[in-house]
């Protein structure tokens, strides 16, 4: 029977579940066991299992990505004890738990060594390390600030490349010892100075090889910190190639040696003069094509003014063309003008000859309506038009009296007539008699 109480989960949100409590119940452990089937992907991943250095049937897989594997300081093998330190994770593909690595060491590298892993990831999650604040250095350097002990190597190595490689740049040195307890705020106040005058284009960090100890003050966090704010390009050239500090990490530009930090800062000069050459020689040319050009250009201007009389016989004979065509343009214009004439001559008579016959049927339709609304007409079939002796005319009996005089209009003449009596055909009686 299913309990509907407990919750149902998919698979990827329970092993995403698993995998942030692990990260955070299990984060900046550290493992020691011994490595097996160690292998290094053509992504530049490493992939290994860690196995219980006394013999005790555990293991578990392991990852050391590419940024963390270029930082190894030794070559893994097969049976070979670590401490690795990292933390726990869940590779969800597979829903296997493994063992994300950060840094990987053989076993009993000491307590310095693990200080200096400790103070990595620290820095690491404060973004020191961040390569995004990376700049690129200054193409062309005038001046280069060096920041190191003045009685080092480091700083006769720096010169003697500087003035091999790039004479014309000037060395302003900013000395500080690179050894000891107070090496680390004596480097964080040279840096200061440099930052301060801002007087170079880029600074060199450099010091010469030694033991882990002896690079010890170039790991101070502080010292770390002041090289990642500096408003300055910092290249870092601390011990020999195989060497690794919290500044190199922190700086704009990791150098293998003092020498290689002086390489790496200014350019050589013989380079950039056969760069100068080659710039000269290019303009050289466009020069030579855009005089050649513009000559030539002179040239057939010059063609053309030696010649100016035949520029004016061109220009004559174009005006005689106009002149030409605006002749033989009127004379067909003249031509044409008669036979419009005629033809607008004839439309406007046959326009007249149709408004003459319609006018003249609109008239005869009048005369014939007038004619048959005639009086004269009227009285032809036998009507007459009576009026009394004032000239109103009579038009109902009622108006009619008897013994009265009225007068009648007939078709061909008039009568003087006197009412013998009059009928109402409303009343139906006779009013009277002719006397």
């Amino acid at each position: 029977m299913t309990d509907t109480a407990s919750p149902t989960w998919r698979v990827a949100d329970l092993l995403a579940a698993l995998s942030g409590t692990l990260a955070r119940q299990f984060a900046g452990v550290t493992v020691e066991g011994e490595l097996s089937g160690f292998t290094r992907a053509a992504s530049g991943h490493c992939y290994f299992s860690l196995k219980d250095a006394d013999g005790a049937p555990a293991l578990i897989r392991a990852a050391l990505f590419r940024r963390s594997a270029a930082e190894l300081r030794f070559a893994p093998q097969d049976g070979q004890r670590v401490r690795a330190i990292g933390r726990l994770a869940v590779y969800e593909p597979r829903g296997e738990l493994q063992f994300v690595a950060e840094t990987l060491a053989p076993a009993g590298a000491g307590a310095l060594y693990e200080q200096f892993l400790r103070l990595k990831a620290q820095l690491e999650r404060e973004g020191c390390f961040d390569p995004s604040r990376q700049r690129a250095l200054p193409a062309h350097p005038r001046r280069l600030g060096v920041v190191t002990s003045r009685a080092g190597a480091a700083l006769h190595d720096v010169l003697t490349a500087l003035a091999r490689r790039a004479p014309h740049v000037e060395v302003v040195l900013y000395p500080s010892p690179v050894q000891g307890a107070e090496a680390p705020a004596r480097l964080r106040q040279a840096l200061a100075v440099a930052n301060a005058r801002a007087e170079v284009d880029a600074l060199l960090l450099v010091r010469g090889g030694g033991s882990m100890e002896d690079l010890w003050a170039f790991n101070d966090p502080e010292l770390v910190r002041a090289v990642a704010a500096s408003r300055l390009p910092v290249v870092c050239g601390v011990g020999h190639e195989t060497d690794l500090t919290l500044c190199d990490l922190a700086a704009d530009l990791r150098a293998p040696t003092p020498t290689a930090a002086a390489e790496l800062a200014a350019p050589q000069r013989e380079t950039l003069q056969r760069a100068l050459d080659g710039w000269q020689q290019l303009l050289q040319d466009r020069l030579h094509r855009r005089l050649d050009l513009q000559a030539q250009r002179l040239d057939r201007a010059a063609l053309r003014l030696a010649r100016p009389t035949q520029a004016l016989s061109r220009e004559r004979m174009r005006l005689l063309a106009l002149a030409q065509r605006l002749n033989r343009a009127m004379e067909q214009r003249l031509d044409r003008a008669p036979r419009a004439l005629e033809a607008l001559e004839q439309r406007a008579r046959q326009a007249l000859h149709r408004q003459t016959e319609r006018q003249s049927q609109r008239l005869a339709q009048a005369q014939h309506r007038l004619e048959a609304l005639a009086p004269q007409r009227t009285l032809s079939r036998g009507f007459a038009y009576l009026s009394d002796e004032h000239g109103q005319a009579l038009t109902r009996a009622e108006q009619l009296q008897v013994s009265q005089r009225v007068h009648a209009t007939l078709a061909d003449g008039a009568a003087a007539l006197r009412v013998e009596a009059v009928t109402l055909p409303l009343l139906g009686a006779q009013a009277g008699s002719l006397k």
